[in-house]
């Protein structure tokens, strides 16, 4: 008898630990939705700017976002966002593909475009940075 109770508060420690495991993984993941989620906003709306604020700080610093580049922004309208895959890699980075319809305001014409998004978690500013800058609006 007083190994089958041994057993089993094994069994529930094991359990919680798995809970408590799950709930942070699933605490990432939701930060995550929230971060994709405020910088797909940010560019359907044309808030480049605001977008800019979720990328990494080192690759801000790296590739500082120019005036001319800011004006070249708002020469778009962003007229859909849709995310088409998602993937988990082996050292924890997201990776997103994403499709996005541009208008340009001075001709009205829309085109599509393709970006992939790689998000990282900084485990001690505990967010998620998107690791690759804006998307690429004018490539051929």
């Amino acid at each position: 008898m007083r190994k089958s109770i041994l057993s089993s508060l094994m069994l529930a420690l094991c359990l919680c630990v798995l809970a408590l495991s799950g709930c942070a993984s699933s605490k990432d993941t939701n930060q995550l939705d929230r971060q994709t989620y405020a910088y797909s906003a940010a560019i359907r709306w044309g808030d480049f700017e605001g977008a800019w604020t979720l990328v990494d700080p080192k690759y801000r610093e790296a590739h500082p976002l120019s005036d001319v580049e800011l004006e070249r922004y708002k020469q778009v309208q962003i007229a859909g966002y849709r995310d088409l895959a998602e993937q988990v890699l082996p050292d924890g980075d997201v990776v997103r593909e994403i499709e996005i319809d541009v208008v340009n305001r001075h001709t009205l014409t829309q085109r599509q475009t393709r970006y992939t998004e790689r998000w990282r978690f900084d485990a001690e500013s505990k967010t998620w940075w998107l690791v690759v800058g804006l998307p690429d609006l004018w490539q051929d």
